[in-house]
């Protein structure tokens, strides 16, 4: 809906650059920031600024708020001078911050009072995301709030998913997020058992990164609609027990090595134990024997 006019409130490392990809939206931006110099760039491209989250409300009817944390989000949106004390009712308020998917709910809650539908849109993807438009956002609300926000959300964003009712979308962004720092510190026991083995470590991080881009990572084996175990004659059974059976020979060889080196694993171990029951195939003969 391009007559909207687009709010958003925090001008930080990630709310800037989005905010930046919206200063061309055509029913117009209007930016709030407790620092009159992170607001500046914007009123100088040509976006209005607003005092106080409430001021901003008077003006604009699809709200982003990308602040620090739960305290600053609900005072932004509850407190004296919040967008809820002069919002219009329709207006849709969306918060990119990672915060309690409960306290995503009690502000949904509060949101209804006055009329205001509030979604949950936490984002990945990270600044250099924000900057070139390929954040992923994970949205949390009712259809109809998701409807209105894809367009504006599509300017800094290229994978806008509904997640489900409110409070999914921060779910999805904490599960997500798992990922990654469960992923981080896996990496600090790689860098371990590389720097006692000799290696430069920052050659392994190229390595990584680099076979990373190309197989995806991670992400790569989250292709399934369930978690459940699998059963005989399902297209994933061979793909997974081939993943797992590579997986527990390159956990059991490096396992070998820091034994050696007298460096511990323990997410390493972890990973051999629960590796095959956790894609859903069970632990090899050779793990069970």
């Amino acid at each position: 809906m391009s007559d909207d006019r687009i709010g958003f409130i925090g001008l930080g490392a990630m709310g800037a650059p989005m905010a930046k990809r919206l200063l061309d939206w055509p029913g117009g931006l209007t930016v709030c920031d407790v620092r009159a110099e992170a607001v500046q760039p914007y009123t100088e491209a040509g976006a209005d600024a607003a005092q106080s989250p409430a001021q901003l409300a008077e003006q604009a009817t699809v709200i982003s708020v990308a602040v620090v944390n739960d305290a600053q989000v609900r005072d932004v949106i509850t407190g004296p001078e919040g967008v809820l004390r002069s919002a219009a009712p329709g207006t849709v308020v969306a918060v990119h911050s990672t915060i309690s998917d409960r306290t995503a709910e009690e502000l949904a809650a509060e949101c209804t009072t006055h009329g205001v539908e509030f979604v949950d849109a936490p984002v990945s993807g990270g600044r250099p995301g924000a900057t070139k438009g390929t954040l992923a956002v994970m949205v949390g609300g009712r259809e109809a709030a998701f409807e209105r926000v894809q367009a504006p959300f599509g300017c800094f964003a290229d994978l806008i998913v509904h997640a489900g009712p409110v409070g999914a979308g921060t779910r999805m962004k904490l599960a997500r997020n798992l990922v990654h720092f469960v992923a981080f510190t896996a990496v600090t026991e790689a860098q371990r058992l590389a720097e006692a083995a000799g290696l430069d470590i920052t050659l392994l991080g190229k390595v990584v990164r680099h076979s990373d881009a190309v197989t995806g990572g991670p992400g790569a084996i989250m292709l399934r609609d369930r978690t459940a175990p699998i059963a005989e004659g399902d297209f994933w059974l061979p793909i997974l027990r081939h993943v797992r059976d590579l997986g527990e020979k390159d956990l059991s060889l490096a396992l070998d090595l820091a034994a050696r080196l007298d460096v511990p694993l323990p997410l390493a171990e972890l990973a051999l134990d629960r590796l095959g029951p956790g894609l859903g195939v069970g632990a090899s003969e050779r793990q069970t024997s």
